[in-house]
């Protein structure tokens, strides 16, 4: 009989993912990507290196988000509060 795997919370997935680069979105049209260096669980939250901030639009038009605008930033930590979503691209 097979053992049944246990189920990975949200910050189990976000340690697997510890070395790629994510997007992490905090406002309407604001955001942050970068390389994801760490994840906390006390507070939880993120640590982001060689990140960029990150400006977001979308239009009646054309209403997938994009990205506008970006400033270079060196490093972020983002709490999870915050976080409204995270993209992790293939």
């Amino acid at each position: 009989m097979e053992e049944a795997k246990p189920r990975l919370s949200a910050l189990g997935v976000l340690n697997e993912c510890v070395g790629r680069r994510i997007r992490v979105i905090v406002g309407d049209n604001f955001g942050y990507e970068g390389t994801l260096s760490a994840v906390s669980e006390s507070p939880p939250s993120l640590f982001l290196s060689d990140a960029e901030a990150i400006v977001i639009r979308t239009t009646i038009a054309d209403p997938v988000p994009r990205i506008v605008s970006k400033e270079r930033r060196s490093s972020i930590f983002v709490n999870l509060d915050s976080v409204l979503r995270i993209e992790i691209p293939d």
